[in-house]
């Protein structure tokens, strides 16, 4: 008997591939919110201007 025989399927990976697709989309709006909020002045400490947060 071989490994991959009693290795199980992975019936649910699309889940998991939309739940990760969803997770990032998510963390990107929080991180846009945040910087939208952010002064030039804050932004320009970071490195980035209004025209990058958009």
């Amino acid at each position: 008997m071989e490994f991959f025989e009693n290795r199980p399927k992975r019936p649910f990976i699309g889940f998991v591939l939309i739940w990760r697709a969803f997770k990032k989309w998510r963390h990107q709006v929080q991180t846009r919110r945040i910087l939208s909020r952010m002064s030039e002045a804050q932004l320009r400490d970071v490195g980035l201007n209004r025209d990058d947060v958009c």
